[in-house]
């Protein structure tokens, strides 16, 4: 078995094979620009690109006229964000969100309070669920934008955005969702959540990094203000020269995410239980946080009594790649503001450790790490001085 087994697939994934084999032409002898309409080399690289518009429509129920690419979800958050709030200024100043929602929303929501827009951050429960009735209560009439991730990129919480999206579309308001946790993983329809605009990741399902989407409806067209200027590009809603290897890259990825239909999902969701029972059957003291049921099949989020999270990664490091929560936090080394906003304790988040699986994970490396794991908890709760390596032997683990 290769080691280090990598499970930190909620951070990126490896391109897959067959993604890379149709990009691999864009990059040599298909080199064109997109934007080029007068001779072959930019036709055939357009062709390539609405192609691949098709297929990231056809994954989440969207018309291909809908799907802006972007440079990832990101790029795609801080447009849509800026881009809806800035479309309906004369109507409104104010935003509804989650507490726990990735930084690529928050911090531009930060932004957009320091010239002036309210921000409402509901709290969530001690599952990371959002309360759909918080919502409703939090709009008002001059709300112009509510925005609530599907799934949670820390603990795999996937909220109801289906309830959401019914009540902001009856009170008139736009709703976005950074998706990209749950792209090709749980089913992701825009017209049934009521979505006018939705955030996409290619790296998230086994696609190049660098590119992504925007999903914005047209039927009624929202009205959004470019992030960007400099070229009529993407319908005059993105400008630059398009990332055609990308682009066909993220669509190929779609695709196969979303062929087997719950046949891959399901694979994850058996290693992922596999994977916590193992654990538990090995040491106390293994907590479990995010929604036992409504998570992603791909992620474990766990606590272990008595244990520092950074200490469990760092003796860990040569045999698997694991993370303490979101990638694009790990250099602060500051504790968890997801587990933080569940009401979990300070020891619990700070012993926070997340699992996440992929595509070419297999039930031997989830058996190897579930052994690593145990001994390297065993031998730091017997380092650990006394009194510190407390376990809770209470039933549960939630």
């Amino acid at each position: 078995m290769k080691t280090p087994v990598y499970l930190d697939n909620q951070s990126t994934t490896a391109v897959d094979p067959v993604v890379l084999a149709e990009m691999l032409p864009f990059f040599g002898e298909a080199f064109g620009n997109a934007a080029s309409h007068s001779h072959g080399f930019g036709w055939e690289a357009r062709e390539a690109v609405e192609r691949a518009r098709e297929r990231v429509a056809a994954a989440i129920g969207a018309r291909p006229e809908e799907i802006v690419f972007t440079s990832g979800a990101t790029e795609s958050d801080n447009t849509a964000l800026a881009g809806l709030v800035g479309g309906a200024r004369e109507r409104g100043d104010h935003v509804v969100t989650a507490a726990t929602e990735h930084r690529a929303v928050l911090d531009p929501l930060a932004r957009l309070e320091r010239e002036g827009v309210r921000v409402t951050r509901l709290g969530v429960d001690a599952q990371g669920l959002v309360d759909p009735a918080d919502v409703e209560r939090a709009i008002t009439s001059r709300t112009v934008l509510v925005t609530l991730m599907a799934a949670n990129n820390e603990v795999g919480t996937i909220h109801p955005l289906e309830d959401v999206g019914r009540i902001a579309r009856r009170r008139g308001v736009p709703f976005h969702s950074d998706a990209a946790q749950a792209l090709g993983k749980v089913p992701l329809d825009v017209e049934a959540s009521c979505l006018d605009a939705a955030s996409l990741s290619a790296h998230k399902l086994h696609g190049p990094k660098g590119v992504g989407a925007l999903y914005l409806r047209r039927d009624p067209a929202v009205a959004l203000e470019p992030l960007m200027l400099g070229g009529g590009h993407e319908g005059g809603r993105r400008p630059g020269t398009p990332n055609v290897p990308g682009i066909v890259g993220f669509g190929k990825a779609v695709e196969i995410a979303c062929a087997g239909g719950d046949d891959e999902p399901r694979r994850l969701r058996a290693l992922r239980d596999r994977l916590l029972g193992a654990l538990q059957a090995r040491i106390d003291g293994v907590r479990l946080n995010g929604h036992a049921t409504r998570r992603l099949p791909n992620n474990l989020n766990l606590s272990f009594d008595g244990i520092d999270g950074e200490a469990l990664l760092a003796a860990l490091h040569d045999v698997v790649a694991l993370s303490a929560g979101s990638a694009c936090m790990s250099a602060t080394r500051e504790p968890s503001y997801v587990l933080g906003a569940m009401g979990l304790s300070e020891e619990r988040v700070r012993g926070a450790v997340r699992f996440g699986l992929g595509r070419f994970n297999t039930a031997d490396e989830v058996d190897f790490v579930a052994g690593e794991v145990a001994r390297a908890v065993r031998r730091l709760r017997d380092l650990a001085p006394p009194g510190r390596a407390r376990v809770d032997r209470s039933p549960g683990c939630g």
